[in-house]
């Protein structure tokens, strides 16, 4: 054995000798009660990550041993900046990403999302969301081959890869409910299936719908076997049983072969809704922390250099609770309130909102860290508390039916040019589809040829990332937000897709086809020019860092918010005016014992804490203190 070797394993078995322990207890609690239970399962488990500890690469053990070196934790640095894209909509296919490893290293993004990538049905895919074959690329992005050389490359790079995993769900043409339709009885017991429909109306009457207009209901006729299987999300995607063991660690193997793949962060689509119990929502349940705990202390022992991402897009006080209680559990989980709050600055011109919330979103341990974003694949749901609504001095019911009402067009005034998603009539629920440019005016006043509100719609759009690009965590680029691409209406020609609007902001992209387009659009080209310039601001300040090294800053005028990054190796200042309104003679002395002299990061001028600043509309000031 080598001496290299020898290191890795007395490290695994170290790991193993601490952690194992704890395994069997959160295992033990969560299935002593179930039919099968037996110590077999232990030692099941046990060689699940055994086995994946000997096959993983040399490559990914030295990066375990880096990642394990920076504290608090290597997704807190200051220098990692994500992007995330749909495979198939950008240059095609997985090649297509590959061929353009030396666009995103220009742009400086190191983390790569790549949407779903595994094989899912042609039609009803959810977008990738509804998977067949965990394991195996979907021929439309490439192959399994295509997959590893991109890994190859995104690691001669120092890039990172995050892939999805969907725990809570298989679509229905997955081998498990194939078997299960044919008749077999240990596949049924991989999902929930009745066969009395009071067991389905003891479901129903306490889970909400989550698709009203599209889905609705929580479960599906399976007339091949006369019973009824849940569905939460849609009717051609099963939910996975994980009050059964064998579900579990099935789906443990695939989370580990994940990590030996080369995936850095594995995106957990859908948690809050993995375990479920009648008489509940059978969602952000206790029990579902418990299995994300098992997955995390799993990849500590046998992968550790692989992140757990929380998709769980819930209120502030429920998200928490997935960064862990006191234990390991998810590294990473979505700002989901921060962006919809960004949205409600930009659409009211006050940033009131978004300063009450803070408090609860700073709850997060040290060591875990959110990823930040203005826009993504998904729609923008207005999850914001009422409370921090009611506190600006808002009506909720109203304030939230502004924020519709504005995005999907319907006021004279706005010139965004979104969607409503999701309109539930029975409580007036709805979010919005749109993509970054759209929402923030340029397509409405591109076709009005409207040369103020293209340059103000531009400066919307740069406060937006940002803010985000400073705020700390993990800040994830959506593709095509970088060069200010518009909403895309072709999903309208596909019947498999017009009926969900969130495809407008999936839009098809050729980086190729795109250049000289571009380069003839001077407003553009100094928009991306100047995203560009923010990320390597943003990789040059250590203060970045996520340490919980945030202190929010109160302005007297509501359309001012800011904040204060800071680190033994110097402080930033990040104050934007989220209204089109000259705001005249602020100064910043109020945040400092004395006056001092600081460095404008955009400009490279000094300015006084005591000179007055006035910021124009949708402007923003980011400065170093020296």
């Amino acid at each position: 054995m080598k001496p290299k070797d020898f290191d890795f394993n007395h490290k695994f078995e170290t790991r193993f000798t601490q952690y194992f322990p704890k395994i069997k207890e959160i295992f033990t609690s969560l299935y002593k009660d179930h039919k099968n239970f037996s110590e077999d399962y232990f030692l099941k488990f046990e060689n699940i990550m055994r086995e994946a500890h000997s096959k993983r690469p040399t490559l990914f053990k030295k990066k375990d041993n880096q990642k394990m070196g920076q504290l608090p934790n290597w997704i807190c640095a200051h220098d990692i900046v994500g992007y995330c894209l749909y495979v198939d909509r950008f240059n095609k296919d997985i090649n297509g990403v590959y061929d353009n490893l030396d666009y995103f290293e220009e742009l400086g993004v190191n983390l790569l999302h790549l949407m779903p990538i595994m094989k899912s049905p042609k039609d009803e895919n959810d977008g990738g969301y509804a998977v067949s074959n965990f394991e195996k690329v979907d021929s439309k992005f490439g192959t399994d081959k295509d997959l590893k050389k991109l890994i190859s490359g995104i690691n001669s790079k120092n890039m990172y890869l995050m892939l999805d995993i969907v725990l809570n769900h298989t679509s229905n043409e997955h081998e498990w409910a194939q078997k299960a339709i044919h008749g077999e009885q240990k596949y049924q017991d991989y999902y929930y299936f009745f066969d009395d429909y009071a067991e389905v109306e003891a479901y129903n009457n306490y889970m909400p719908e989550i698709f009203p207009s599209k889905a609705p209901g929580s479960f599906t006729y399976i007339k091949e076997l006369n019973k009824h299987v849940m569905t939460v999300f849609h009717n051609y995607q099963w939910d996975l049983n994980y009050a059964n063991p064998e579900v579990f660690l099935e789906m443990l193997q695939i989370i580990l072969n994940y990590s030996n793949l080369g995936v850095d962060v594995l995106r957990i689509d859908a948690p809050a809704f993995i375990w479920k119990e009648q008489g509940t929502s059978c969602q952000n349940l206790p029990k579902a922390h418990l299995i994300l705990q098992l997955i995390k202390l799993s990849v500590v022992i046998a992968t550790p250099g692989m992140a757990l991402l929380a998709e769980a897009i819930v209120a502030p006080h429920l998200i928490l609770p997935y960064f862990g209680h006191g234990t390991m559990e998810c590294d990473l989980a979505y700002n989901a309130t921060q962006m919809a709050l960004q949205w409600d600055a930009l659409a009211t011109g006050n940033t009131r909102i978004m300063e009450f919330s803070q408090p609860q979103l700073q709850l997060k341990p040290l060591g875990t860290s959110w990823i930040n974003y203005v826009r993504c694949h998904d729609d923008i749901g207005l999850g914001f508390s009422d409370s921090s609504i009611e506190k600006a001095g808002f009506n909720p019911m109203l304030h939230r039916n502004f924020l519709k009402d504005y995005y999907s067009g319907k006021l004279d005034f706005s010139w965004a040019a979104g969607a409503l998603f999701s309109f539930n009539p029975k409580t007036n629920d709805a979010r919005i589809s749109g993509s970054l440019a759209s929402l923030c005016g340029l397509e409405k006043s591109l076709e009005k040829n409207d040369r103020l509100q293209i340059q103000l719609s531009l400066s919307k759009m740069e406060l937006m990332l940002a803010q985000c690009l400073f705020l700390g965590g993990i800040p994830m680029l959506y593709y095509g937000d970088e060069l200010g691409l518009m909403n895309d209406y072709s999903y309208l020609n596909n019947p498999a897709k017009s009926y969900d609007n969130r495809w407008m902001h999936r839009p098809f992209i050729n980086l190729e086809e795109l250049k000289e387009p571009l380069q003839k659009n001077m407003h553009l080209f100094d928009y991306q020019k100047n995203i560009k310039y923010l990320i390597k601001l943003r990789k040059s300040l250590p203060c970045i860092a996520d340490t919980n090294n945030i202190h929010w800053l109160s302005f007297e005028n509501s359309s001012l918010i800011g904040f204060r990054r800071f680190d033994t190796n110097g402080d930033i200042i990040f104050v934007c005016n989220y209204s089109n309104q000259t705001i005249s003679g602020i100064r910043l002395n109020t945040f400092f014992e004395k006056q001092i002299s600081i460095l404008n990061l955009i400009t490279t001028e000094f300015i006084s804490t005591n000179e007055p600043i006035n910021f124009l509309g949708y402007q923003y000031l980011i400065c170093k203190v020296h």
